[in-house]
């Protein structure tokens, strides 16, 4: 195992940014709260769209297109059925609740609907910058194509957009538990240059690695484009390993279980072997969801979870919300309660934003402009 200092210096900052991946201030004897964090200005990289439909919307859809199997028709019931169902400790059983809401949305309509409210619901939070995945291949039972449905979804968020202050990106999503990887590489390809900007892999982790899906990395490394994997959440380090080493990810969805590799000696100083060195060193972005990993079983409790100790070593960590639904979260929501367990201070929340835009999908360009004209000004009250 590589030894690492206790104190970290700071690491260079990205071109034309000046900011620093390290924070210098003093926990704050009250933490921001959670009005004051929903109007600064926020990037958000892992949310799912069928996570994060609203309960009345999942109600009428169910109407709307004959989907009868809903537990309740009451909004607020069905949200909290939706929690209960979702926090159990297990990803298996979390997957399990997925199934109301990929049942409504089996029409453009209410794919359009849903992506529609999502950038609206996105933007009420203060989100000026969000990136959403959803999987092409679970929207199929009613005849629809692949082309047809990513291109409702584009539509819904495209109208969100335009009367909203949000730029969307989406992230195209095959089911590790399927063999449809390189179909929906394709399409990522395919539908570039209109919104999508990334690739990924998601569903049950264990016995499901990331190289089953090597030929769809290699056809999009060999575009030129980006893509994530769902990786250390459920299962431990051999994912991220195989994510990192042999499928060549960007960024790694969740990744907490990189805690695995980093030792705490009892006088605190960390001890990192050479996977999590490597992660840190190479700035790797985590896209961490604490709310969601503490209901999968990722982790205990928000207290205890990965990513105090992880911001602390300067890992490159971003905040998410995964499944705003299943979690009864927003991402305004995430920052709270991580500010109220680890301390956190405006100049933390700021630096997490920052990174979080530096690890976007979109061309660099953008990235600075979101960072030097929107969040730095948007922060400029709260940090010195």
């Amino acid at each position: 195992m590589a030894e690492a200092t206790s104190t970290l210096e700071n690491s260079t900052p990205e071109t034309a940014t000046s900011t620093p991946e390290t924070s210098t201030a003093t926990p704050a004897a009250t933490s921001p709260s959670l009005d004051a964090i929903r109007s600064v200005p926020k990037v958000l990289l892992h949310d799912h769209l069928d996570g994060g439909v609203r309960p009345q919307t999942v109600i009428d859809l169910a109407t709307g297109t004959g989907y009868s199997n809903l537990p309740s028709h009451d909004p607020e019931e069905l949200a909290r059925h939706f929690v209960r169902g979702a926090n159990r400790r297990s990803l298996d059983l979390y997957l399990e609740t997925f199934a109301h809401t990929i049942g409504v949305m089996q029409t453009p309509e209410a794919l359009h609907r849903v992506a529609k409210e999502c950038a609206e619901d996105l933007a009420a939070d203060g989100i000026v910058y969000a990136e959403i995945r959803f999987a092409p291949e679970l929207h199929t039972e009613k005849g629809l194509s692949h082309d047809e449905i990513i291109e409702a979804v584009i539509a819904g968020f495209k109208e969100a957009m335009s009367a909203n202050p949000i730029r969307i990106g989406v992230l195209l999503t095959a089911m590790r538990t399927f063999a449809h990887s390189l179909e929906i590489a394709q399409l990522a390809i395919k539908w570039r240059d209109d919104i999508v900007v990334g690739f990924d892999i998601a569903g049950e982790e264990a016995g499901y690695p990331p190289t089953r899906h090597l030929d769809a990395f290699h056809y999009i490394q060999r575009h030129n484009f980006h893509f994530t994997i769902h990786a250390g959440e459920s299962y431990g380090p051999p994912s991220i390993w195989e994510a990192i080493q042999f499928c060549g990810a960007e960024r790694l969805g969740h990744g907490v279980r990189i805690i695995d590799e980093i030792q705490i000696h009892p006088d605190g100083t960390p001890e990192l072997s050479d996977l999590a060195a490597y992660v840190r060193d190479r700035r790797i972005p985590l896209e961490v969801c604490p709310t969601s990993n503490v209901h999968t079983g990722a982790a205990t409790s928000i207290a205890e979870h990965p990513i105090g100790k992880l911001r602390d070593l300067n890992y490159r960590i971003t905040v998410n919300t995964d499944n705003r639904l299943m979690s009864n979260t927003t991402l305004s929501e995430e920052f709270a309660v991580c500010s109220d367990a680890f301390g956190w201070t405006w100049q933390d929340i700021r630096w997490l934003t920052i990174n979080a835009a530096k690890s976007s999908f979109i061309p660099f360009d953008d990235r600075l402009a979101i960072i030097n004209d929107i969040i730095k000004p948007g922060f400029a009250h709260l940090v010195e």
